[in-house]
This record gives structure tokens, sequence and C-alpha cells, in this order.
């Protein structure tokens, strides 16, 4: 789920349980610092409730370090030059009663001078709780110390077999915890104090960054760990986990209870239609909608046309666009009333609309976790039992990984800034749940002029899950966030540019968007300007 679930899968350093003589608990944490000019292990205190199991220490050359491709995830190889030599300390902990062992890898540039003073600690990709791979050594190449975890649940993104379900066939409740929350408080605390140790100075200011997962977390962190970071960059969030784990699996339902089984070609014509009727409705014709909330193309108007796949026409039944329209809309109750949101127009509907291949997060979701049946088959549901399903995720879930308190007040309070965007062509989040969120604790918290002081929202056109996609990224996202905590300079637009660096947009805080001023170059940010929507 992080740049499309590619940049997720990397080789976890194993721990040697002989390297224990100096760990220490949070009861034994006034034994001082320990200034480290080598890797070695040092003590390490953790937070109440949480006891250190091992502590591993590996020093690692500078250079240039290369993360061999693993397909299917990860088919590309990640090179990065001149990383400094760093220090990787894995700390392993266990909760008493959960019977769990939690990994916890902080990497440290070895050369003190090579430290800005800052802590990041990264996020994971769909059940992957955090890698720890290039993140954290690009991270350190950045100045940071950096920190991931695994929740105790391993390094598998897609499968959850080997932990979700007790032998007795019950959701693992301490497991599922670590993911949605404890770990990640775990990894704060201690990311924090193996520093301090490390160096013999503390963490200056410390950062979360993650997307989609990771997103989640960030959030997760801001609800109830409100001062563990002092800035939060949380990209695609997958919050409102109980809901939106169940609802990109709407599709299956819709062609379940429809009975048509639309080709993928058949399912982007639907988009390239859309774009075709709604891309001029910002006064720019680029292949995009800039805001898919005023595109109301109705997906019924393509019935009866034809179109080119693999060579062969194909007209286009009613049942299909109407199940297009369906699914745009987002999943509603039998007796109609809506239950959550649906893909943006525009956004590619391979991964949530593939008849018979539902989103395999979600999936994995309804099969291990709200049914706990492996074997249910959630290409057979219904409207009735989507329904049903749907209640039960947010009746048993909501309280441990809903992520969607809209309570921000502590954070705010404590001088915590999160900085958030979503693309508003995300092929696996729908964007419009963040919207909810934030529409929300502008509601809690006494408007969006309020909120925007500790929390700033931005959705991108054309932008995909985690990047990609036709519309401008994000060029220096978290050095914004940065900036915001360390020299107060909020942040009113995002920058962003393609790759080759041809289009550049000043992406404009929510519900602000971006308006061409009509003269100029419309490839050049410099000729928009922020509007109310």
């Amino acid at each position: 789920m992080k740049r499309q679930l590619i940049l997720l899968m990397a080789a976890a350093v194993p721990l040697s349980a002989a390297l224990v003589p100096m760990v220490a608990n949070a009861a034994d944490s006034d034994s001082g610092p320990v200034a480290a000019t080598t890797c070695a292990v040092i003590p390490v205190s953790a937070p109440s409730g949480t006891t250190v199991e091992a502590v591993n220490a590996v020093a690692n050359a500078s250079g240039t370090v290369t993360f061999p491709a693993a397909p299917p995830l990860n088919p590309v190889e990640e090179t990065l030059t001149d990383v400094p030599a760093w220090c990787d300390i894995t700390v392993t902990v266990t909760h008493p009663g959960a019977d769990d062992h939690v990994n916890i890898k902080v990497s440290l540039p070895q050369d003190p001078e090579k430290w800005t003073g800052r802590f990041q600690a990264t996020g994971g990709s769909a059940y992957l709780a955090g890698d720890f791979g290039s993140p954290l050594v690009a991270a350190v190449k950045a100045g940071y110390v950096a920190a991931a975890t695994d929740a105790g649940v391993g390094t598998n993104p897609i499968d959850v077999s080997g932990w979700a379900l007790t032998p007795a066939g019950e959701v693992n409740t301490p497991l599922l915890q670590n993911f949605a929350s404890r770990s990640l408080h775990d990894m704060a605390v201690i990311g924090k104090d193996v520093a301090k140790k490390f160096y013999g100075n503390p963490v200056s200011h410390s950062y979360w960054n993650g997307c989609s997962t990771g997103g989640r977390q960030g959030y997760e962190e801001a609800q109830d760990y409100p001062t563990d970071f002092d800035g939060i960059l949380a990209k695609a969030p997958a919050i409102n986990w109980d809901r939106f784990a169940v609802a990109t699996l709407w599709s299956q339902a819709v062609f379940s209870e429809e009975k048509v089984a639309p080709t993928q070609c058949e399912l982007e014509a639907f988009n390239t239609a859309a774009v075709e009727a709604c891309d001029t409705l910002d006064g720019v014709k680029d292949g995009i909608i800039d805001n898919p909330q005023d595109c109301h193309w109705d997906a019924r108007r393509l019935a009866g046309t034809t179109v080119v796949c693999d060579g062969k026409e194909i007209t286009i039944s009613y049942a299909t666009a109407d199940a297009v329209r369906k699914i745009w809309a987002g999943p509603v109750s039998p007796t109609g009333k809506k239950l959550w949101y649906g893909p943006n127009k525009s956004a590619s509907l391979a991964a949530l609309a593939a008849p018979g291949a539902p989103f395999f997060v979600a999936d994995s979701w309804v099969r291990y976790f709200v049914t706990q049946n492996p074997s249910f088959d959630t290409t057979k549901l219904t409207y009735k039992s989507f329904d049903q399903i749907f209640r039960a995720s947010q009746q048993e879930f909501n309280d441990i990984i809903g992520t969607d308190d809209p309570n921000l007040s502590a954070f705010a309070k404590a001088g915590g800034k999160l900085l958030s965007w979503h693309g508003q062509t995300d092929e696996l989040v729908p964007t419009q749940g963040t919207v909810d969120y934030r529409e929300r604790v502008n509601r809690t918290l006494g408007g969006n002029e309020r909120v925007d002081d500790f929390y700033r929202l931005f959705l991108l056109p054309g932008v995909n899950h985690c990047g990609g996609g036709t519309g401008p990224q994000p060029t220096d996202d978290l050095g914004a966030l940065v900036n915001w905590v360390e020299k107060g300079q909020a942040p009113a637009t995002l920058a962003a540019a393609t790759p080759d660096g041809s289009v550049t947009r000043n992406i404009c805080r929510y519900p602000m968007v971006a308006r061409y001023t009509g003269h100029g170059d419309p490839a050049s940010a410099a000729n928009y300007r922020c509007v109310a929507a």
C-alpha cells in the first residue's frame, strides 16, 4: 500500500539472545546515558508495561547500499549512495501476558557529527507494521536517527495467517493491539532513549513519517500518544480502518448481486469517459479531474457505447454501467443508507473492483478478523451479508484500530503538527474517508481555521496511493513539516512537480483548491491561486 505496494519488503536484522547483559527496563533507567563512539549494545529503557528481552548491535560501513528486488511487491532494486557509516540497534520487547516478541530497529549515524539531533519513526504498509530496510537507511543519510517496528507480527505485508488467530481460532487481540497502536508508542519511547544513550544527548525534535498503514499509524499517534512526536507526516492514511477495510470489498457484493464481471478494459473506459467529461472543470485541460467531487458525470451514460478491448469490440451493458455507478457511490445498506465512500472517479479500479479478485487487505481483514473464518469467500458477498459484516467490523474493532477519534486537543495542546496529504486518484484507500475525518475534527475543535493551527490536509489532483499517477507529486513534504515544527512556517501550500519537472503546482491546503489565473503557462505553479472550493 506504500507506492502501490512496491517499496515494502526488506530483510530484518536477526537478534542475538546472547547480547542481553546491559539491558534495562524503565525501573532501572537512572543508570545514566552512555556516550557511544562505537556500535555496541547499550542499556535500553522501555515504557511501563513493556519488558526488554534482548538488544543487538550491528555496525554498517559507509558507501552505497543496495536493496534487492523482492517480487512481486518490490520488483525494482533500490540503491542509496553516499550513506554514512551507521549502527543498527535492534531491541526485542514483550508485553506480559501477550506472549509476543516485538522487534524495534533503531538506525543511527555512527559519527555524532552526522546527526542533526532529529528522530524519525517510519511506518508500514498493509499488514507490515514497519520496513526495516531502505526507509531507515534513507533517514540516516538525511541525518536522522530512524526507527521501525515489526509489532511482533512479522514482515509479510500480505499474509496474516501466522498471527491473526489463536490456535483456538479467535482473534489474537494482543498482536492486533500491537499492530494497531501499542508497538508505535514503544518504538517512539525506545527509539528516543536509544538515541540519547548512544550520543549522550537527547533528541531535539521527533517526527513520524509514514504512508497508507504508515499514515494510519501517524494519526494513531496523534490521537492516543499526543506527546510522542513534534511533527507527524501522514500520507494516504488508512484511517477509519474498521470501515475502510470492509468498504473496499463493496465491488464484490455489487458484482455478485448484479451478476456482472466487467474486464479492466471496460472499467477503464468509465474513467476515461469521466476524465473527458470533467477534465476542464478547473479551467485547464490536462487529463486530470482536479476535484472529483465536482464531477457529476453518471456512469450510466456509457451504457450502449462500444469500446475496443484486446482487439474486440464490446458494448457496455446497462448492468455494467450501473455497477460502476454503485461502486463509485460507495457502499450502502440494503435500505439505501450510506455506509462509506467509494473510490474517486478517475482512480484506477484494478485493485478495488476486480471481479473475483478482492482487495487483499480487505479480504484478509474480513476472513481472519471479522468472521474468524479463513475459508470465507468474499467474492460471494451479497448486499445483506456485506451490511452485516460492515457493522460487525465497526462494533468489534473500532476501539482497537478505527483510528478515527476526532478529538486532537491533546496533540494540539502539546504543540504537535500534523501534515497530511492524500491523492485524488488513490486506488486503494478512498480519499473521501480522510476528508470525512478532517471535517469531524473541524466540528469537534471549533472549525477549519482553528484546526489549521496544528493539522493541515492537502488533496493532490491526479496522484495515486502514496505517489505515482499523472499529477504533480510532493517534492519535499517532510521538509515542509520540519519547517513548520522548527521555524513556525505553517505550509499554506505544498510544493509538487511531475518527475521530469515539466509541470509544477503549489497544492492548496484543504478546503482550498488551486485555480488557473487564465494567464501564463498552465504547467507552471506561478499561474495558479488558491480559492475556496
